[in-house]
């Protein structure tokens, strides 16, 4: 076998809490994570030599600053490998829309590569390598809802998960989270807590009760068109609404599937007419 294909998951952060900043200059977080089903499609062939990647995005880099890249050289390096890889990627994930994409087609890489050359790294080794290249490969790597705590390396599952049907609206505008993080004012944030919860109980008003983000003030206060595509989705009946990361994109909590696809196609016309986009998704 010398290509493997990858279905890369979004993820949206069911809580966010700031705890501290670091001397590092990064800070230490506390997450509930979860995987949703918007994919990017990541394949990966085996060539003599070298790494190239296209993308459907031209948006997207194509060389070493692309994520998943860089990735692809830090497996070779650190295992080795008398290869080369091509990288291609088909997106849907909006970028920098806080829903880690990049992430997750860094993750996909290290798993496919891995895969692929019959390395067998083992999961741990490759979660080492992927939090040398950003906070959420871990957690994509790990492949389970997780309370993610240090800047979300820290991994441990959620039990009792319940499965959640949303809709994600990104209004199409790119928030750089370096940008978030350096107007946040910790004073503000000292009234939340620590997570601490690892069970679910498949109950969604547990669920709802955690759904918390320190981030979302800066970013509405930069960035309206989040705030209003938080109020579109309260309008249009969820249960709850919340940023993901440090935005762009909001997410809604319904009941079921049927709520939430009656409640997008009620909301369609005010979404197209902003030339936004939104996604019906479950949790993984």
């Amino acid at each position: 076998m010398n290509s493997i294909a990858f279905l890369s998951p979004a993820k949206v952060n069911l809580s966010l809490h700031v705890v501290a900043k670091r001397p590092d200059g990064y800070h230490e977080l506390s997450m509930i994570m979860a995987r949703v089903s918007l994919y990017d499609e990541v394949r990966l062939t085996l060539k003599d030599e070298g790494i190239s990647l296209t993308c459907d995005d031209p948006s997207v880099p194509a060389g070493e600053e692309n994520i998943a890249w860089q990735a692809a050289s830090l497996l070779i390096e650190e295992k080795k490998l008398k290869t080369g890889i091509h990288i291609d990627i088909r997106k849907k994930i909006p970028m920098g829309g806080g829903l880690g994409g990049g992430s997750s087609n860094a993750a996909s890489v290290l798993m496919g590569l891995n895969s692929l050359t019959g390395e067998k790294a083992e999961t741990g080794e490759l979660v080492k390598m992927g939090l040398s290249l950003g906070a959420d490969v871990p957690f994509f790597i790990f492949q389970k809802p997780a309370l993610a705590e240090g800047v979300g390396e820290k991994l441990v599952a959620v039990e009792g998960f319940p499965t959640l049907w949303l809709i994600l609206i990104n209004p199409g505008i790119h928030v750089p989270t370096g940008e978030i993080f350096s107007q946040l004012n910790l004073v503000l944030t000292k009234e939340g807590k620590n997570l601490n919860i690892t069970r679910f109980n498949h109950n969604l008003s547990t669920v709802r009760s955690n759904m918390i983000n320190d981030l979302e003030n800066v970013t509405f206060e930069i960035y309206p068109e989040v705030r209003e595509a938080k109020r579109l989705l309260l309008r249009y009946g969820a249960m709850a609404a919340l940023m993901s990361g440090s935005g762009s994109t909001v997410f809604g909590l319904y009941k079921n599937r049927s709520k939430a696809e009656s409640s997008l196609a009620a909301m369609g016309g005010d979404v197209v007419a902003r030339g936004w986009s939104s996604f019906l998704v479950n949790s993984l």
